[in-house]
């Protein structure tokens, strides 16, 4: 998936899930939108599903922790991809 592909599937789950259309990709979501952690769980069970894989709890954590943007969101499910498990899998 391309980093564009990605980040139109990042917009789509804020329209979908969180009624937040088109935050900037450098905008703090709790900030200006009160994104919390719960939202952020939320987010994460969305992406495992556009992902097929299955994150384990400390990589969510990590996740939750680190994440504020938009830019932030795309840049660790990047980073994440090349370690990421099927969801058919145990996950690591």
């Amino acid at each position: 998936m391309t980093r564009e592909e990605l980040q139109t599937e990042v917009y789509k789950i804020f329209r979908e899930q969180f009624e937040i259309e088109n935050p900037g990709p450098d905008e703090d979501l709790k900030d200006m939108h009160g994104f919390d952690s719960i939202d952020a769980i939320e987010l994460l069970i969305e992406l495992e599903k556009i992902l097929d894989v299955s994150l384990n709890q400390e990589t969510k954590k990590d996740a939750m922790l680190h994440i504020r943007t938009v830019n932030q969101i795309c840049d660790y499910v990047q980073e994440l991809m090349p370690r990421q498990v099927p969801s058919n899998q145990n996950a690591v």
